[in-house]
């Protein structure tokens, strides 16, 4: 039943990009999917030329917690007083969704204007494991060692993660999260939407097609859903 969810979770585990769409009633779009552990100049690369979306980061609800990282939407909420104009623009109205998962945005210190293909991988991938440590160390130090790491804003863009993970939200930013812990890898995604040659998102049947030519993984979200249910990935 999951033969298709288990050959992706091998391939997240192997460094292999695997493409996921969410589902016909929501963005109806497909994302390049990797575990952020394993981004390489050449992955940002292959996003950047051939899906063309936003190249973004999730990160899951634990790793926010020791950060103290917030949603975007809700620092803006908070500087309305003083900034008005943020009052005005609050994301009340997404067709599909409802909140955004945008957080903040980070560059690594050790990067240049941070927007190359290098310097983003090297972003992400310090990123990572950053969040390997922090997740296995208990002295407390995450926020002050995130603040020596990073800078902000930056060219790599964090999305925050549920805390109920595939209970209440159901978008890639979720499901590329979920795909990372059952693979048993550092619970963070790299994703990028695909975009198709006619301004608009690729059709779920090109995005199938690119798979078969590529040899990935196409999974549909609720095929991610009914295996994280299932809780067979855990046992």
């Amino acid at each position: 039943m999951f033969e298709n969810v288990t050959r992706a979770l091998q391939d997240l585990r192997d460094g292999k990009i695997i493409l996921i769409y969410d589902a016909d009633n929501r963005e109806r779009e497909t994302d390049m999917v990797i575990a952020s552990e394993k981004v390489t100049p050449e992955i940002i690369r292959t996003m950047r030329k051939d899906a063309g979306g936003l190249i973004c980061t999730t990160v899951h609800n634990d790793i926010r917690e020791l950060i103290e990282i917030p949603y975007l939407a809700d620092v803006f909420s908070d500087i309305s007083d003083r900034y008005p104009i943020f009052s005005q623009l609050s994301p009340n109205d997404i067709p599909y969704d409802t909140k955004s998962a945008f957080s903040i945005t980070i560059n690594h210190r050790n990067t240049f204007t941070g927007i190359t293909d290098r310097d983003r991988a090297l972003t992400i991938s310090e990123f990572a494991k950053f969040a390997r440590r922090a997740l296995t160390t208990e002295n407390g130090w995450a926020k002050e060692e995130f603040g020596r790491l990073f800078r902000a804003p930056g060219h790599v863009y964090l999305l925050n993660a549920r805390k109920d993970l595939l209970v209440s939200r159901f978008g890639h930013t979720e499901l590329a999260t979920a795909m990372t812990v059952m693979a048993g890898v550092v619970p963070t995604a790299t994703i990028c939407e695909m975009m198709g040659d006619d301004g608009n998102a690729l059709p779920k049947e090109q995005a199938k097609a690119y798979a078969r030519e590529h040899g990935l993984v196409f999974l549909e979200g609720k095929e991610i859903i009914t295996a994280w249910r299932s809780g067979a990935w855990s046992r």
